[in-house]
């Protein structure tokens, strides 16, 4: 089977090899206080700093999704509200759970097919974070450098909150730009889910001990205690972070990922291009995301290529949220070999060139 779906998605071939290894090596039932955990978690950060050039004086924290770090984020870095700038369903939900925390909290919502409005944003003098979504994998647009630089430099005293689940690990972050990042491990890092990697800055952990927020397991200045030992807040996906380490310490550093991964989506931009029925669903070539392709046709149209495509052993992502119908999904992470993309593309040549 073909696994074209955005999350979980492909995981890498020597997972298989790797997870045997962490039951011949006892990591898998070796407790989360003892010396070979801590070994490996410092290990763990170590890779992640260099692999993916996040700021050498940033923390970096071990959860059980992104999710679960969009509860983190709002229930230790703020007391009034947060401001959310969303064009998608997972920028919304996002601003709809803060909203439960905090009634407080204010969204901004701005259409696919234009740049985040920087320069048009009203957040008010109180919003004690600013949340977005990166790369937003419901309708496959991202958030650019340029406009995550000019959000920086505009409200350079309030804290900045990023979901980067899609392109964590794909793409090459500017992190120094941001106070808080995060994403999951099935995506980019072609692992199987269970496991949220948290960023944060020194700024953001200042934060969070001012405001001292201990009331729940994953509280970020508890996270922050325990992670000054390599230990998490509780008993961990210890598997997955094995993994983690094992796929960082083969992998290219993340610049040659992202150039790969910048080359590919270009061509599948291209390559869908071509045909009549369907159209890219986001049309700005400026803010269409490099890790997730979304592609729109009729309801008809869709449901039967997702169809076609299962029968031929080819997973197709679903749409999702109000594009859920209408468009399919395809992630271009690098567990997917080139080859892959090949045989996609020679399946929609045949039926539906």
């Amino acid at each position: 089977m073909l696994n074209f779906y955005p999350g979980p998605s492909k995981i890498y071939p020597e997972v298989r090899t790797f997870m045997t290894d962490a039951f011949d090596e006892g990591i898998l039932d070796a407790p989360h206080r003892g010396e070979q955990f801590v070994q490996m978690t410092r290990t763990v950060v170590g890779l992640l700093k260099r692999r993916l050039n996040i700021p050498q004086d940033y923390y970096i924290f071990f959860t059980s999704s992104a999710t679960e770090c969009w509860e983190v984020i709002i229930q230790s870095l703020t007391t009034r509200k947060s401001s959310h700038i969303y064009n998608g369903a997972f920028g919304e939900k996002w601003f709809e759970y803060a909203k439960k925390l905090r009634p407080n909290a204010e969204g901004v919502k701005f259409d696919l097919n234009e740049p985040m409005p920087v320069e048009a944003l009203n957040i008010s003098s109180d919003t004690e974070l600013i949340c977005f979504t990166q790369n937003e994998t419901s309708n496959g647009t991202r958030v650019s450098a340029t406009s995550i630089l000019n959000l920086h430099n505009r409200y350079r005293d309030t804290l900045i909150a990023v979901d980067a689940t899609s392109s964590m690990a794909g793409i090459n972050l500017k992190m120094i730009k941001a106070d808080i990042w995060f994403g999951s491990v099935q995506k980019n890092f072609g692992l199987p889910p269970g496991l949220g990697v948290l960023v944060c800055s020194p700024r953001a952990i200042f934060r969070a001990k001012q405001i001292a927020e201990k009331a729940h397991y994953n509280s970020l200045v508890s996270m922050y205690e325990k992670m000054l030992n390599h230990q998490t807040t509780h008993t961990p996906n210890t598997l997955n972070i094995y993994l983690l380490k094992r796929v960082l310490e083969e992998r290219p550093f993340i610049k040659t990922l992202e150039q790969h991964l910048t080359d590919r989506a270009l061509d599948l931009y291209t390559f869908f291009e071509q045909f009549s029925d369907f159209k890219l669903l986001v049309e700005n070539e400026e803010v269409r995301s490099k890790t997730v392709i979304a592609v729109q046709g009729s309801e008809r149209l869709i449901d039967e290529a997702k169809k076609k495509a299962l029968h031929h052993g080819i997973r197709l992502g679903n749409g999702y949220g109000a594009w859920a119908r209408n468009t399919f999904r395809i992630a271009n992470f690098p567990a997917i070999l080139d080859e892959e993309y090949e045989e996609l593309k020679r399946f929609f040549l045949h039926y539906f060139a």
